[in-house]
């Protein structure tokens, strides 16, 4: 077979669609594809040496991926490598119009898909084009000033992009990259993020092993301990964790994971962010970044297996730390995740088998002997998962996700899954009150049908329970129950389709070679009948129950509801599934009674009806000639018998008998057409009775049964759909069904029957069309002249026998032809179609009806339009015939994509991941197939235009255009539609559409109006006209769109036209892209080009281009370059042409500046009227104009902005010091010069020329880049901007902004206030003025200083945010001015902040704080020397009240905090100045301070290679505090009652000073927290006594490993001695946290779980009632997380504790005593252990926990607190395991039973 295929193509192709090989016309195809081949290398390869990106090569790049659709990579390996270099070439062009880059990009995607058919020795890609492309777009510098208009999907193809590439960088490319972008590692800055995304998107990860010390063992260890190190979860720790898992996954055994594992999991557990311990905690932080679960579970399947299979041990551990979360009972935001986990982590298990164990080897290296999964690894597994999957069956969120991982583990381990859920299955068919139970498990079993039937040789008991499962799930066939309906139908069908109906318990006689578990199967397939039957009573008691008379009252709709709809489908394709299954003789029967139920009642034909009619459907199509000899002459005969009476066909209202005959009969014609052929006579003897029935129900059940038998006859469809080819009427000796249950279809075997067109059924067709459409076309053509008169209903019911002629014989008339409208586009290249051959030889001797029925709707539709427009249902037929004219041929797209979808669903529930290799059931296969032709049926992309279409579409604007609504929308949507399918339509439909848009027409009148925007508009996946992608579309409508607005139709009193213009220009807002100027195609792409023509098999049809062409190329890019920068300008003009006249209504004006606005581009300047009118718009008197304004001034600032020159400078010769080898980060001698010194600062010119300042903050930090670029000298830097030398742009806004009338009025309007209290520093207006003075340095400040010092001095807040905009603009303006205009600047800003900010108020304070926080953001700190020194002098002054200083020190936080770790000298100034002032009186002053400790500190990181800091270090700050914490340290009284006067001044004793001293440390403690990226250090642990003391709940420090151990050992010791109870109750809660967040790692620490063990058991005796019930619920958590385990020893303790006698209570006159006695407590300590045990386990009863409940229940009448003690635990035990205690039941002794059930009665009161 391959080897005649390869003779034929020529190539030995890489990977075919196989489907194909299916098809009725198999052999037609190799020639077909080659044709097509050919036709696509030679014309793209032709339209690139040309130069012409658009139409050519885009039109030839989309016709390569429909080929790709059609016959998947038919194509030899070197063209493949061609096709990828030539489109990675294209991508990565650089100024490539943004919507070509992404078609291409997306086709390049589909190339490299399949990356086992390309070796890297096959394709190399360079990395660097595509991080240029990337960077350029989503780090793009311009597209925040609107300067670049990108797609929303653009991430996303370009992420994939990279990553299908990324496989074929080159080896050098890992090193490179580190290269590039290490220096971005600054973890205080933003580029961290940034660096570590492009290591997560770009490190390449698979290579050859030989090779690994260029890949990942280069960056393996650096990136791995910056992530241990890090505890806080900043952003980029997802981003580690993506490539870490994929990194495991494609190097499974060479990465030794070990070390890390804890880690890990202790990580991944934290990530689901479960709520924990008594205050049910939830950690606020982790909800935003937590790790993605699909890479933590592609992670830890990678980590499964090896040597010790460690990981399994720890996954064990997280899923019982974890089960108790999947209970039904718990809900929460974090159970999706939960779900999420369970869900993905089998499949991910079953794909990594498949790859060890099934797939076909490839270039890729594979998995080494010694990690491969081994049998024991996957039993380990799917035992640890089957617990928490059992329970989540249950869950809210529904039973899918454990349906999903209960399919993938039943794969792995039948034997172990199924019996399981099988016990679960069985009584929740019996149950009739809890439904949900039956559903979830039933769609549980769906999944797992497969592995029960192939049963295998672990688990042979499987295919028993099929028979009794199917009989069991019969009561669900409920009416009353919808869900339970459709699930059990579901069911019933999914193992039907698995197992031939068969019975043979007759073989049990014949053959004596069978095993037992076949003996057992064949006596019970005895049952199938009497499943068919009772199967049918049900069906046929659900249909008596919903005829419509029953549901509802006649005055209600007549349509199915929606339910009704899906039960019908549910219905008619299980009944399918079970006769398509059966054997004959048990069809026989079933026929019988189908039949019997159909003819001996009478159905209306809307609800009940339909289902019984597909009922008898499904019986015909399995078995046609048995099932038509007897329903056909049924049906025709009593039609015949009803309709004899003349009257009847005159008749309104129609018998019913004669309506549900009808019915039938239309239905059961549905079947293989050559079985009809034998009834022709009767059926049309039939047709011509009832086609002119009277009746419109009457006639409309004769043009189904017209559609249904052309239908049968003239399509090409496969007819069986059986589970084993050949079906099952074999004798039982040569074929035993049972052997093949659950057998999957063999693809290479299917032996598809396929129903083809013979030449008998291709003249029947003809022959109905004849006689049935003839007559009626040449009716409706004469009404249409005008020459018969017909009524509205006449013509209708003509329509409707055309359109279902149509409908029926669709695929056998030719498609519309006629000749090609040229001229819309020039183009060098061929723009023809490609047509592919779908199995009909068209007879060009018959008449073409196509054309017939398209000459007379014509003609029809014209005459309806002048003489009787308001027919609209005649109207809405003729648009739906039209539709079908130019679109269908044998299917419909809709149809067509519901199946695709379907057909999905169905694969994925019932297929088979782990041996893969397209193991599916014999239909779905069948289907594929079917779906592969129906595809070839609907490819039409790219159709030539006709004069045939032209005329269609031009009706359809005229309907679209019409009177009425409802006409007006259908034809729209059908317009869409064929707009979307011809070649450059729009190009001549636009112009048309505009006609009516115009303001000098008079007759146009408002629907006609609203039409034509609608047809702008478009629909919301169709075209949209009003913003295609080219310059000559825009060109015209946009100018049109806003000219409308001077239109006599046009009238803004109608808000549906109001709303109409606001979502046109809503819609081109949010879908325009910028169009590119620049269509230049590079050498590189033109020479693959040429390669593409001269390469061979298949030769290209056309060869290369001439010279003469090529010139001709070459000079027509040129032209295309220069006519898009006319065009571009020629829009601009026009719509300013718009905007100056002065009738156009505000509305209008707006959409005009808003399109304005949109043509800001980075590559090109704005116009310079179009510059002039932005400027006159800043003082325009609306203020949505300002805004638009504002924003596009600094696009146009930015584009008139001066390139800098930069020169690079070698680091070591700045610093002097040669840098070390090996990884050296942080604060180190050769980046000292980078940072502030306050006695070296440049303070005259000549320092400041000499000076080298860095801008970027984290340059530096890390490591040096390779290249460090600084500016050039001033000297060599380009002037500033004078008088002479500015161009007319910059002109114009240098004559505004020097006009003080312009400049006060601006001032004026920037200074009011927006929306009270909203308002905020508007990074738009910064933007402004930072271009103006970058731009034109200080030329306008003369002007502008009296307006500032004006705003400076008044303190409303609008005008107070209008000088910080300013302010702020100018200092970061200032970037590159002369010294002297610096420290001019500085001399009048200094004064004038100071005033600013001793004005400052609540409203404003945040102005200011981002005011300097922007004007510090990259800036070197020694040029802003000035700034900070003023900042720094005494925040604290006190001169303003409290208030003020607080405000002072959050605007001096705002600017250290961007200078990062360049101030240290700063940093440690402000703690010197900070720190005796610890202690404020003031509340507001103190928690300002605590704030900016956390800035001060955070500097003070310990992450891996970096040096220590020389910023302010936290432990000799926290030393220093805690000296000064001595009194309340030793003082030992309840401190939590000590209220101190907050502000009063009070006597300043050391007990207050240090109370205060403590709130500030606790205010900087808890924001740290939630700030820094390492953990506390071990100082600050020795706040934690006085923290357990003062508060409950400080439980947001992150803390890391290390110092666990200290925490607890110090817990131990120090405060589990505490003489403070309150103290001694925080330990605990804290300790849940600290254990859960950080189990494993605690868990990998023998000693460390010692310790917590003895603290919380010590606990549990402590005098104190809370503590010691704390340390119950404390130890109860810990065992249910299994941190500790329950064993004898600690069972021994309590049991002991318990025995404690208690002392004679005292008579009753004494005074009780209120301490209670020490037997009290040990005993009530005893007795919580006991019942914390019970509580660990609240859904499942382990063998130890009966005794307990016994032990505890002899302490139920002891003294309280025990007493109370004993009731909570026994009334939460029995609401825990109250749903299921049927099961629990069985744990206990009889004997034990007793007592329980005496104790779980609620005592009674008097006892």
């Amino acid at each position: 077979m391959k080897k005649e295929q390869a003779e034929i193509l020529g190539f030995v192709p890489q990977k075919e669609i196989v489907y194909n090989k299916l098809l009725p016309y198999a052999e037609k195809l190799d020639r077909e594809s080659n044709d097509i081949l050919a036709q696509i290398k030679g014309n793209l390869g032709r339209a690139v040496q040309l130069r012409e990106l658009w139409p050519g090569v885009l039109l030839w790049t989309r016709k390569l991926s429909t080929y790709l659709r059609l016959y998947g990579r038919k194509f030899s390996k070197e063209d493949h490598v061609l096709f990828i270099k030539l489109l990675y070439e294209l991508v990565t062009i650089p100024k490539l119009d943004v919507s070509m880059m992404q078609s291409f990009a997306r086709l390049l995607i589909n190339l490299l898909k399949k990356k086992e058919l390309l070796s890297q020795d096959d394709l190399e890609l360079p990395w660097r084009p595509l991080y240029d492309l990337y960077e350029s777009i989503l780090y793009s510098k311009t597209e925040h000033l609107g300067l670049n208009w990108f797609p929303n999907s653009v991430e996303n193809v370009l992420k994939t992009l990279v990553k299908s590439c990324r496989l074929y960088f080159p080896e050098s490319a890992t090193q490179e990259m580190l290269d590039e972008w290490r220096p971005l590692l600054c973890p205080f800055d933003v580029t961290m993020q940034k660096a570590i995304g492009y290591f997560e998107l770009f490190l390449p990860t698979i290579m050859p092993p030989e090779q690994h010390h260029k890949g990942f063992k280069l960056w393996f260890d650096e990136l791995m301990d910056l992530w241990v190190s890090v505890q806080n979860l900043p952003a980029w720790e997802g981003n580690l964790v993506n490539l870490f898992a994929r990194l495991a996954n494609d190097n499974i055994g060479y990465v030794n994971w070990d070390p890390y594992i804890p880690k890990i999991f202790t990580r991944i557990l934290r990530s689901f962010n479960l709520p924990v311990g008594t205050s049910q905690m939830v950690i606020p932080r982790y909800l935003t970044n937590s790790y993605d679960i699909g890479h933590v579970v592609l992670w830890i399947s990678s980590m499964l297996g090896g040597p010790q299979n460690q990981v399994q041990k720890q996954l064990n551990g997280l899923f019982s730390s974890i089960a108790s979360f999947y209970h039904p009972s718990n809900n929460g935001r974090w159970l999706m995740k939960l779900m999420k986990l369970l869900q993905r982590l089998p499949a991910s298990v079953v794909r990594r088998l498949h790859r060890e164990r099934y797939k076909k080897p490839c270039w890729i290296t594979p998995v080494p002997a010694s990690h491969r999964l081994t049998d024991q690894d996957v039993t380990d597994f799917v035992e640890s998962m089957k617990q928490p999957v059992l329970m989540a069956m249950f869950s809210k969120t529904g039973s899918m996700d454990a349906a999903q991982a209960l399919q993938n583990l039943a794969l792995m381990r039948p034997e172990l899954v199924i019996p399981p859920v099988l016990e679960k299955t069985y009584p929740a068919m019996e149950t009739l009150t809890e439904p949900h139970q039956l559903t979830a498990t039933l769609s549980c079993m769906i999944g797992m049908a497969r592995s029960l039937l192939s049963g295998g040789r672990h688990y042979p008991e499987g295919p028993a329970h099929v028979l009794p499962l199917l009989m069991r799930a019969l009561p669900g066939v409920d009416p009353n129950d919808f869900s339970k309906c459709m699930i059990t139908f579901q069911f019933i069908a999914t193992f039907t389709t698995l197992v031939p109906l068969v019975d043979c318990s007759s073989a049990l006689h014949e053959k004596n070679d069978l095993t037992e578990m076949e003996r057992e199967l064949c006596s019970a397939s005895a049952e199938f009948e009497d499943f068919v039957l009772q199967f049918m009573d049900r069906c046929f008691a659900l249909i008596d129950s919903s005829t419509l008379e029953q549901t509802r009252e006649e005055t209600e709709t007549e349509k199915m509801t929606h339910l009704e709809s899906l039960v019908e489908l549910g219905l008619s394709s299980t009944f399918s599934t079970i006769l398509t299954q059966c054997s004959m003789e048990i069809f026989k029967v079933a026929l019988e009674k189908v039949f019997n139920f159909a003819t001996t009642n009478i159905f209306e034909t809307r609800v009940a009806g339909r289902m019984v009619a597909d009922m008898c459907r499904a019986a015909a199509k399995s078995h046609p000639a048995e099932s038509l000899r007897l329903f056909v002459p049924h049906c025709c005969n009593a039609i015949t018998h009803l309709t004899a009476n003349e009257d009847v066909s005159n008749e309104e209202e129609l018998d019913k008998e004669l309506l549900w005959n009808l019915q039938l009969l239309s239905e059961v014609t549905r079947v293989d057409g050559e079985k009809l052929l034998p009834y022709r006579t009767q059926l049309v003897q039939t047709l011509q009775l009832t086609l002119r029935l009277r009746c419109k129900q009457g006639y409309t059940l004769a043009c189904n049964l017209l559609h249904h038998i052309l239908r049968s006859t003239a399509l090409t469809y496969p007819t069986d759909y059986c589970s084993v080819p050949g079906g099952f009427n074999r004798p039982l000796q040569e074929y035993l069904p049972i052997k093949d249950w659950g057998r999957p279809g063999d693809l290479w075997n299917l032996e598809i029957q396929w129903h083809v067109p013979s030449t008998e059924e291709t003249a029947f067709v003809f022959y109905v069309l004849d006689l049935l459409l003839q007559p009626e076309l040449q009716r409706l053509q004469k009404y249409a002249q005008g020459e018969q008169e017909m009524s509205r209903d006449d013509v209708l019911q003509s329509l409707c026998i055309v359109q279902h002629c149509l409908l029926g014989a669709g695929s056998m008339l030719p498609p519309l032809d006629g000749p090609t409208i040229t001229g819309l586009v020039p183009s060098m290249v061929s723009l023809e179609e490609t047509k592919l051959y779908i199995g009909v030889d068209y007879d060009k001797s018959r008449e073409n009806y196509r054309e017939a029925i398209c000459k007379v709707m014509r003609q029809l539709l014209h005459y309806i339009l002048e003489h009787s427009e308001d027919d609209t249902k005649s109207l809405f037929a003729i648009i739906k015939i039209i539709s079908d004219l130019m679109h269908f041929r044998g299917s419909h797209k809709h149809e067509f994509d519901s199946r695709w979808k379907s057909f999905t669903l169905v694969k994925k529930s019932i297929e088979n991941r782990l041996h893969g290799k397209k193991q599916h059931i014999r239909a779905l296969l069948i289907d594929r197939v079917l779906l592969q032709h129906e595809l070839r049926k609907l490819l039409v992309e790219g159709c030539e235009y006709k004069t045939v279409h032209q005329d269609l579409l031009r009706d359809l604007l005229r309907l679209s255009t019409s009177t009425y609504s409802q006409v007006r929308s259908k034809a729209q949507n059908v317009l869409f539609t064929a707009l979307g399918t011809y070649n450059f339509c729009c190009r001549d439909i636009t112009p048309r559409v505009l006609e009516l848009l115009e303001p000098t027409r008079t007759d146009v009148t408002q629907q006609q109006f609203k039409g034509a925007l609608y047809c702008l508009l478009g629909n919301h996946c169709g075209v949209c006209l009003a913003n295609l992608h080219d310059w000559e579309c825009i060109a015209q409508t946009w100018p049109a769109i806003v000219r409308s607005g001077l239109s006599s139709a046009m009238s803004l009193e109608k808000p549906s036209i109001v709303r109409l213009f606001d979502d046109l220009a809503d819609k081109v807002h949010r879908q325009y892209e910028t169009i590119g100027i620049d269509f230049t195609v590079p050498e590189s792409a033109v020479l693959l080009g040429q390669r593409i023509t001269d390469s061979s098999q298949p030769t290209p049809h056309i060869g290369t281009p001439t010279e003469q062409e090529l010139e001709q190329g070459l000079a027509l890019q040129q032209d295309k370059n220069k006519e898009a920068v006319q065009k571009y300008e020629k829009l601009v003009r026009d719509l300013l042409e718009c905007l100056d006249d002065r009738d156009l209504p505000w509305k209008f004006e707006h959409i005009a500046i808003g399109f304005l606005s949109l043509l800001l581009r980075d590559d090109y300047p704005l116009p310079a009227p179009a510059v002039l009118f932005f400027v006159q718009s800043l003082n325009h008197d609306a203020l949505v104009v300002r805004k638009m304004a504002i924003a596009a001034m600094a696009g146009i600032l930015k584009q008139l902005k001066r390139p800098r020159k930069k020169i690079p400078v070698s680091p070591c010769d700045m610093s002097g010091v040669t840098e070390p080898e090996g990884l050296v980060a942080g604060d180190r001698p050769g980046n000292d010069w980078l940072q502030y010194h306050g006695d070296s600062l440049p303070s005259t010119q000549q320092d400041w020329d000499n000076f080298c300042f860095v801008e970027k903050t984290h340059w530096g930090y890390y490591c040096w880049p390779k290249k460090l670029m600084v500016y050039a000298p001033a000297a060599e830097q380009p002037k500033d901007l004078s008088a002479e030398n500015m161009n007319e742009r910059e002109r114009i806004i240098c004559d505004h902004f020097t006009d003080p009338v312009f400049i006060k009025q601006l001032i004026e309007f920037l200074s009011l206030e927006d929306r009270k209290g909203k308002d905020k520093f508007n990074p738009r207006r910064f933007c402004l003025f930072k271009g103006l003075f970058r731009n034109y340095s200080d030329a306008f400040l003369p002007i502008l200083k009296p307006h500032m010092e004006r705003l400076a001095n008044d303190s409303h807040e609008s005008t107070q945010r209008c000088v910080a905009e300013i302010i702020a603009g100018l200092v970061r303006g200032s970037k590159h001015w002369s010294f002297s205009k610096v420290e001019a600047l500085w001399k009048f800003l200094i004064p004038l902040m100071r005033r600013a900010l001793s004005n400052i108020t609540v409203e404003t304070y945040a102005d200011w704080g981002t005011c300097v926080a922007t004007a510090c953001e990259s800036r070197d700190p020694r040029k802003l020397h000035w700034l900070l020194e003023m900042l720094m002098e005494c925040p604290l002054s006190g001169e303003g009240g409290s208030f003020v200083d607080a405000c002072h020190l959050y605007v001096l936080q705002g600017g250290l905090a961007q200078q990062e770790w360049r101030v240290p000298e700063l940093l440690h100034r402000l703690l010197s100045y900070l720190e005796p002032k610890l202690t404020q009186v003031y509340k507001n002053v103190r928690e300002r301070i605590g704030s900016v400790l956390t800035y001060i500190f955070m500097i003070d990181v310990s992450l891996p290679y970096t040096q220590p800091t020389k910023s302010p270090h936290i432990a000799e700050f926290t030393e220093r505090i805690l000296s000064q914490l001595k009194p309340l340290i030793e003082g030992d009284e309840e401190i939590q009652n000590h209220v101190v006067e907050e502000n009063g001044v009070g006597e300043q004793d050391e007990r207050t000073q240090a109370i205060r001293l403590l709130k500030t440390v606790l205010k900087w403690l808890m924001a740290s927290a939630g700030r820094s990226f390492s953990t506390a250090v071990p100082q600050q642990l020795q706040l934690l006594p006085l923290l357990f003391k003062w508060i409950a709940d400080f439980h947001s420090v992150p803390v890391s490993y290390y110092i666990c151990r200290a925490i607890i050992r110090f817990l131990f010791f120090q405060i589990a001695g505490s003489s403070s109870w309150h103290a001694r109750f925080s330990v605990l809660t804290y300790l849940q946290i600290m254990v859960f967040y950080n189990l494993f790692t605690i868990l990998s620490n023998e000693q460390a779980v010692q310790d917590v063990r003895a603290l919380v058991i010590r606990l549990l005796e402590d005098e104190q009632l809370e503590v010691r019930e704390m340390a119950a619920t404390t130890l109860s958590g810990f065992l249910q997380c299994n941190f500790l385990a329950m064993d004898a020893s600690m069972q021994t303790h309590f049991e002991a504790l318990c025995k404690t006698k208690l002392p004679k209570k005292r008579k009753r006159g004494s005074v009780v005593d209120t301490i209670p006695s020490v037997d009290l407590v040990r005993r009530h300590a005893g007795v919580l252990g006991l019942s914390a045990c019970i509580l660990s386990s609240p859904y499942d009863v382990p063998t130890w926990m009966p005794q307990l409940l016994m032990d505890l229940s002899a302490h139920l009448n002891d003294t309280q607190p025990i007493e109370m003690t004993v009731k909570k635990t026994l009334s939460n035990f029995r609401r825990t395991h109250h749903d299921n205690w049927l099961e629990h039941k069985q744990q206990f002794t009889d004997d034990q039973l007793v007592v329980l059930t005496d104790l779980l009665v609620s005592p009674c009161y008097y006892a």
